[in-house]
């Protein structure tokens, strides 16, 4: 008797719940989850008579065979029933799971060379329309889609899962003429979104690198050419808490990842890479945007490792190791004569290493605002140019005019930098505008050493201001004591 009603209470359950998704996993009608409950009671009664717990069965979708990608576990998928069915009495017992819409039940076909665009689009706009709705990009498959927009909002608890390879079109030439070439993938009005999985997102860049538009360094000191209007790899504008993690992000065209207009940012654990010769290819790139955690990453790139731009506040990163790129940089600010405003950021726990430059502030001369509140703190540097460094007359050109007004810094500290640099350049470098003089500046317990030959000459400050609360090495005796006798409007640079 006991055997019956629980069947029946488990057939009533999964009656109830059996439409959840089906029309996207291809759950089975009702009737046969019936026969099939049936079956799996018989078999469990006749074996075990006085057993009142079932095992639930997992459906995983059929892989296909080898292409060349590494298989990083099975795809996720729905248990139905549950080893109990929730009691709808209990307030803390959730009626339903996830609902996950697999690309390929769209008819993506992952093979590399289809292009699955239309399927990403159709299962974004089905799971964005449910609560915890996940799009899951499954492994063992390669999907390649077009320049996409992928517009929210979208329920609670959205989860963009990319457990295989999702990959840009392979090139200018094999990109379509209707598509913006300023970006590929990119996530509007989102909030609440989750960016994750196993596999890796590829930008397919090198065509992209060779373009003849802008000059960019190459081997043994040659000049190469470089993009023109090259898409940014991911871009997230105007979304609010957002995570992104645990992904492998490389070859980007141009960015690897945007974030513009957007606030609560939390991203982790991400491997971004690119080739050191690969031009603008920033790892992450934050601006008019506030409250953002960068934790436990590694990116290999070709410039900016961290890019923190105009109307950017509250930035905190940790636990990050660069390499081979241009170091975590704030800016550039101030193109154009605008007005920049940066404040509250925080480095900490970093290794640099094969760096162009280490930690750098850049701004244009003419621009207006300022950049305030910033601390680095605990960071290694291993053989690394421009280990710190500031650049109040940064120009991509030998056209730029000497100005009068410039971005005011102002509040940085440096504590606890150490390592080695490579002796072409001084390892300190404060280079600060003529007129808007750099002040507060705090060193302490900086020692940085050549990473092979001698001591190069001394650190360069020009117009900088500030205080060492101990000895720096190499010593520091360019940085001056006080404020400047000569005081400017600070109103011009207020935010």
């Amino acid at each position: 008797m006991s055997f019956l009603l629980k069947f029946a209470e488990t057939v009533n359950w999964g009656l109830k719940h059996a439409t959840i998704c089906s029309s996207r996993l291809q759950v089975a009608p009702s009737m046969a989850l019936v026969r099939g409950l049936f079956a799996i009671y018989v078999v469990l009664a006749l074996s075990t008579p006085n057993s009142s717990n079932v095992e639930g069965r997992t459906h995983f979708h059929k892989k296909q065979k080898n292409k060349g990608i590494i298989d990083h576990g099975s795809p996720i998928s729905p248990v139905y029933p549950p080893p109990n069915p929730p009691d709808p009495n209990d307030p803390g017992s959730s009626t339903s799971d996830p609902c996950i819409f697999d690309v390929t039940s769209f008819g993506a076909v992952g093979d590399g060379d289809t292009d699955d665009t239309d399927a990403f689009t159709a299962a974004w706009k089905a799971a964005c329309a449910v609560e915890s709705g996940i799009l899951l990009a499954p492994s063992d498959y390669v999907f390649t889609i077009t320049s996409t927009i992928f517009s929210g909002p979208c329920k609670s608890g959205f989860v963009f899962q990319v457990d295989g390879v999702l990959m840009a079109p392979d090139g200018p030439d094999c990109w379509p003429d209707s598509d913006s070439r300023k970006q590929w993938l990119v996530f509007y009005r989102v909030d609440g979104m989750t960016l994750t999985g196993r596999g890796t997102i590829d930008g397919n860049g090198q065509k992209w690198w060779e373009l003849p538009c802008k000059p960019h360094r190459g081997p043994n000191g040659s000049t190469l050419p470089g993009p023109c209007d090259s898409p940014a790899l991911i871009r997230f504008f105007m979304s609010s808490s957002l995570m992104v993690n645990t992904l492998r992000i490389q070859n980007s065209p141009q960015f690897h990842m945007k974030f513009d207009g957007c606030e609560k940012v939390l991203i982790e654990r991400l491997s971004i890479s690119s080739p050191a010769l690969s031009p603008n290819t920033d790892g992450i790139h934050v601006e008019n945007t506030k409250s953002v955690s960068i934790f436990d990453s590694n990116i290999a790139n070709g410039d900016d490792c961290i890019s923190i731009g105009p109307g950017s506040s509250a930035v905190h990163i940790e636990n990050v190791t660069c390499e081979h790129g241009h170091g975590i940089s704030i800016g550039s600010l101030g193109v154009h004569n605008s007005k920049a405003c940066v404040s509250d950021i925080a480095v900490q726990n970093a290794l640099i290493k094969n760096s162009d430059n280490g930690v750098r502030i850049k701004t244009w001369q003419g621009g207006t605002g300022s950049v305030s509140g910033v601390s680095f703190e605990n960071i290694e540097m291993d053989n690394v140019r421009n280990c710190i460094i500031v650049d109040q007359y940064y120009c991509l050109t030998k056209a730029c005019l000497n100005q009068t007004s410039a971005v005011f810094v102002t509040d940085v500290s440096y504590r606890n930098i150490k390592g080695t640099y490579d002796v072409r350049t001084p390892p300190i470098h404060f280079a600060c505008s003529d007129t808007v003089a750099c002040t507060n500046i705090t060193f302490s317990e900086v020692e940085l050493l050549p990473a092979e030959g001698e001591l190069v000459d001394d650190p360069f400050c020009w117009n900088a201001y500030g205080t060492q609360e101990t000895l720096t090495i190499p010593p520091l005796t360019c940085l001056q004591d006080g404020e400047p006798q000569t005081l400017f409007d600070n109103s011009v640079y207020d935010c």
